[in-house]
């Protein structure tokens, strides 16, 4: 696999899995995700954070080698109702509470978050990250059953999920922005409030998305960014007999209950 990448002709499968069914692949995802935040200076970002590993509502995607034993990139699917509040969550409440009533709304039909995504520094430049994980993200939360995806994006993610039908929260922060992970970054809160029909995304993503839907096992990309690159799609989550979202909605209603949320604490009791 390394001389395929070297050589500029990489081979590589986009899969999709249920984080607590594969918790070497996490160990491999945390350290992948932590080497690109740490080189870019960033140590401090809640999606970061590896209790997700453990979560029984949190879904991922990677890009691996064929063999299995290299990442070279990834994102995960947070369902609200799970082990933990979202990300966006544990990133805003101490900033602006009404967060947490916002998610609680929308999870009563199920919703989640695409956070995490990040692409190593030896496929830069193959299109790799986005967009092409954000069209995966939503496509496997159909699977799901996920009606409604929050995202907290970094700047040069925001046209690229709003190419795929998000629209801005600008009822929370400044107007749908804050100061995240750190002071001198801006981070913007999205959301796509159809999953199954995403009505406001552009042809093109719409399109891809759809596409990944219908042949989740079966769909090969042979070029990005007018480079040849070999991607197979394995995005059948497996095991999903054991997934039961109506929990996650109640346990989602029940956190937020019981939840002190104009406390500065976001832990749920």
């Amino acid at each position: 696999m390394e001389d395929y990448v070297k050589k500029g002709r990489p081979e590589l499968r986009l899969r999709a899995y249920r984080a607590i069914d594969e918790p070497e692949t996490c160990e491999l995802f945390i350290k992948g995700h932590t080497a690109v935040l740490t080189s870019i200076g960033v140590t401090k970002v809640t999606s970061s954070k590896n209790g997700w590993a453990k979560n029984p509502a949190v879904f991922v995607i990677i890009v691996e080698s064929i063999d299995g034993k290299t990442l070279y990139g990834g994102a995960r699917v947070h369902v609200a109702g799970g082990s933990e509040p979202l990300p966006i969550e544990q990133a805003t409440g101490t900033m602006d509470a009404r967060i947490f009533e916002l998610v609680w709304n929308f999870s009563k039909h199920g919703t989640g978050e695409i956070c995490g995504l990040w692409n190593s520094q030896e496929l830069a430049g193959y299109g790799i990250g986005t967009p092409l994980l954000i069209r995966t993200l939503i496509a496997i939360s159909s699977q799901i059953g996920l009606q409604s995806l929050f995202a907290l994006c970094a700047p040069y993610t925001v046209k690229p999920v709003v190419n795929c039908g998000m629209v801005l929260i600008d009822s929370i922060g400044n107007n749908g922005t804050f100061y995240y992970p750190k002071i001198d970054l801006i981070a913007t809160a999205m959301i796509l409030k159809d999953v199954p029909d995403l009505n406001l995304a552009v042809e093109e993503d719409k399109f891809a998305i759809l596409q990944m839907r219908a042949n989740p096992d079966s769909l090969k990309i042979h070029e990005l960014k007018k480079k040849e690159i070999t991607i197979h799609f394995e995005l059948g989550i497996p095991h999903l007999d054991r997934w039961d979202l109506s929990q996650a909605i109640t346990t989602a209603e029940s956190n937020f209950l019981k939840s002190e949320i104009h406390e500065e604490s976001i832990s749920f009791s």
